[in-house]
């Protein structure tokens, strides 16, 4: 088999991990950017995407040999808008390459008129050089001395960019093994954004869909951080990445929970084709001795029965679930009730077998997540954290943020499933590091809205219109899709919930907690704690943590 050395501005087709392959053009990553240990990759950009990510040599393909079997392969609308860009850049690469011909010939003809003009009588060039008196000596000597046939002015030459390698020499030959020659210069690298570095050690990033283009305007960079602990953390922007169709996993699927975000991350489990047993609690209050507290419903409450319709099956208890199922998530709405689910009767830890996968999508702090991850391995399960970062609308399209930690090889076997609930995964390395970044997350975000809610009412008793104000936010450098959602939310007074207020001043109070624990000062969490808690008293803790408005007009 012959052997190809591919180089930067080869096209190729990329093929990362269990996505169908993609066009991409081979660029030099930016200078910041760490290449992978381990086997021989190379660094692609993706056509039809902002995408960029290291890709093993065996997994790339030269484009034009294997254009023909790779379009027959591959009938989305994605890709072919894909295949169709690459065709654009070609018909930009040739265009480029006639202005380069046609410079060429310019320089020809020029040389020949030196020529012609070096052989002219010793007489005519006389009578023309009288006749042109006004011309210096320094410029008689360029128009008579001809250019070196054949190539062109060095202006011309200087602002033709770097031409890509050979493509018909790809194409007669078949891939077997590639070499990774220096880089020789910083083509496509300025003003682009880079997207994805695999860590061997840290395993699998992921890199699920496609956002909407506004919140590609919003987020249009990566950074790629490794900490002392060992974690990494991997920032995605305008994740198009190579979707495809989603391939479920032929494992079997439960998931433990149907709140806001539950619903809609089992709709789009459902929806990839994965099978799906639920299982549902309803939070009842039981008086006991005086004692409020709360129990488990075991009967095929109405949301399972929405699911059932759907293609799931139904779980009696969560010990039910685990044992019958490869992989079960669990999302619930604090470490309570993470903690009575593993623990408490007919739970988890009752159906945890060797080799069981138990995936803990709550926010919750890291204490609690450790405590869970050490039960159900000692009971031989394997164990993830991934709490999810979003809204009730997010859940429904399928474009979460899902960050996890544990076991490395459980957030493999998840792909397909976060990639049907998400849009960006992060694998940030050992139990309790997902929490602790989601409690951060979740830190700043009810902190901004907290001072949103300030300033909107702010503006009011002041006499400005709220209206102004969100549209001067809107056109300003804090504009975002949460900052318009929830200040239109105060506008129109309605708090529909689309993030429980109640779970963010928990997850505020967690984070202050961690701050705590290592020394570190919160203050402005805990401002916006106190307005959140002054919001619950006023009974908005089922309403959306927009309502916290609430506590500025009471």
């Amino acid at each position: 088999m012959a052997t190809v050395s591919l180089r930067q501005g080869d096209l190729v087709w990329g093929k990362l991990g269990r996505y169908p392959p993609w066009p991409g053009k081979i660029v030099n990553p930016p200078k910041d950017l760490k290449k992978p240990s381990g086997k021989k990759s190379l660094f692609v950009k993706f056509f039809g995407t902002e995408d960029h990510a290291w890709i093993k040599v065996e997994q790339l393909k030269p484009y034009h040999a294997h254009k023909e079997e790779m379009v027959k392969a591959n009938k989305g609308k994605r890709f072919q808008q894909a295949v169709d860009a690459v065709e654009e850049y070609l018909k930009k690469a040739k265009a480029k390459e006639l202005v380069r011909n046609s410079g060429e010939d310019k320089g020809k003809q020029a040389g020949k008129k030196g020529e012609g003009k070096a052989k002219k009588a010793p007489g005519e060039r006389k009578r023309k050089s009288s006749a042109s008196g006004a011309l210096s000596p320094q410029k008689k000597s360029r128009e008579q001395s001809p250019r070196k046939r054949g190539r062109p002015p060095k202006e011309e030459k200087d602002a033709s960019p770097p031409q890509p390698s050979s493509l018909k020499k790809l194409a007669m030959k078949t891939v077997s093994r590639f070499s990774w020659p220096p880089p020789t210069s910083e083509e496509d690298t300025a003003g682009t954004s880079w997207l994805i570095h695999g860590h061997r050690t840290l395993g699998t990033e992921m890199v699920l869909k496609k956002p909407s283009v506004t919140y590609q305007a919003i987020s249009k960079r990566l950074k790629v951080s490794e900490e002392d602990t060992g974690s990494t953390s991997i920032q995605a922007a305008d994740s198009t990445a190579i979707n495809g169709n989603v391939t479920p996993t032929d494992k079997k699927i439960g998931f433990l929970g149907l709140g806001l975000m539950g619903c809609g991350i089992v709709s789009n489990l459902l929806k990839k084709g994965h099978t799906v047993t639920v299982w549902n609690r309803t939070a009842e209050k039981k008086t006991s001795g005086g004692v409020d507290s709360e129990v488990w419903d075991q009967d095929e409450n109405r949301k399972c029965d929405l699911f059932i319709q759907e293609g799931a099956h139904l779980g009696r208890t969560p010990a039910e679930v685990v044992s019958t199922c490869d992989i079960t998530f669990a999302c619930v709405a604090d470490p309570k009730a993470a903690k009575d689910l593993v623990l408490g009767p007919s739970g988890v830890l009752q159906g945890i077998r060797p080799g069981k996968c138990y995936v803990d999508m709550s926010t919750v702090d890291a204490e609690t997540v450790t405590e869970l991850a050490q039960v159900i391995v000692s009971r031989g399960g394997r164990f993830l954290e991934a709490p999810v970062s979003g809204n009730q609308q997010l859940s429904n399209d399928g474009m979460l943020m899902i960050l996890a930690a544990g076991d490395q090889g459980v957030y493999e076997d998840c792909h397909s499933c976060f990639q049907a609930m998400g849009k960006t995964c992060f694998f940030l390395g050992a139990v309790g590091n997902a929490a602790r970044m989601m409690l951060i997350l979740n830190m700043v975000q009810g902190s901004f809205m907290a001072t949103i809610a300030e300033g909107m009412t702010l503006a009011q008793v002041t006499g400005q219109s709220q209206q102004t104000l969100l549209d001067i936010l809107n056109q300003g450098q804090l504009a975002s899709i949460f900052l318009d959602q929830k200040c239109q939310n105060i506008l129109q007074g309605n708090f529909k919930p689309d993030f429980y207020l109640k779970y963010i001043q928990k997850d505020l109070r967690l984070a202050i907690a961690l701050g705590d624990s290592v020394n570190h000062p919160t203050p402005m969490a805990a401002a916006a704690n106190e307005v959140y808690k002054r919001a619950k008293a006023l009974d908005q803790s089922d309403n959306d943590m927009s309502a916290v408005y609430r506590a500025y007009i009471h």
